[in-house]
C-alpha cells in the first residue's frame, strides 16, 4: 500500500469541494487570476507536528484560502465578497477547522483591482509508511 499524502489527504479534497463554488479553484498562486475565484496556500506554520513515530507523523496542516472577487462598486463588491465567502464556508469539507475570517481588502492582481479576504483553516494529517 503506498503512503498516503498531504496531497490526496488534505489538498486535493479541499480543491475538490472548493471546485463547487466557483470555476476559478488555484492551489497554486496564479500569475493572473479570473474573478470570481479561490487560491489556497499553505498558511504560517504550514505543519504543525504532534507526533513523530516510527509508522508514522501526525500533524496540524494550516493553510489560507483567499476569495477574489472584481472591484467595480464599493457596495456590489463587499456583497459579492460576503456571498463568495460564505459559500466556501458551505462546502468546507469535515475535518477541517475553520478559524477567522479576515477583512476584505483592495489588491492590484496584474492590471485588475480585486477585492480579497483570507479564510484561515487548519485540519490533522497522518503519514503513513
Amino acid at each position: 500500500m503506498p503512503a498516503s499524502t498531504i496531497l490526496s489527504s488534505v489538498r486535493t479534497p479541499l480543491a475538490t469541494a472548493l471546485s463547487s463554488v466557483t470555476g476559478s479553484v488555484y492551489s497554486y498562486v496564479p500569475e493572473s487570476v479570473y474573478p470570481p475565484a479561490v487560491v489556497f496556500v499553505p498558511s504560517s506554520p504550514y505543519l504543525e507536528i504532534e507526533t513523530i513515530g516510527k509508522s508514522s507523523v501526525r500533524c496540524k496542516v494550516n493553510m489560507t484560502i483567499t476569495a477574489i472577487v472584481a472591484y467595480n462598486s464599493n457596495p456590489a463588491s463587499l456583497d459579492n465578497m460576503e456571498q463568495l465567502v460564505m459559500s466556501i464556508l458551505a462546502v468546507i469539507p469535515s475535518g477541517y477547522v475553520v478559524g477567522a475570517v479576515e477583512q476584505p481588502t483592495v489588491q492590484q492582481i496584474g492590471a485588475s483591482t480585486m477585492l480579497i479576504s483570507d479564510i484561515n483553516v487548519s485540519t490533522y494529517y497522518t503519514q503513513t509508511n
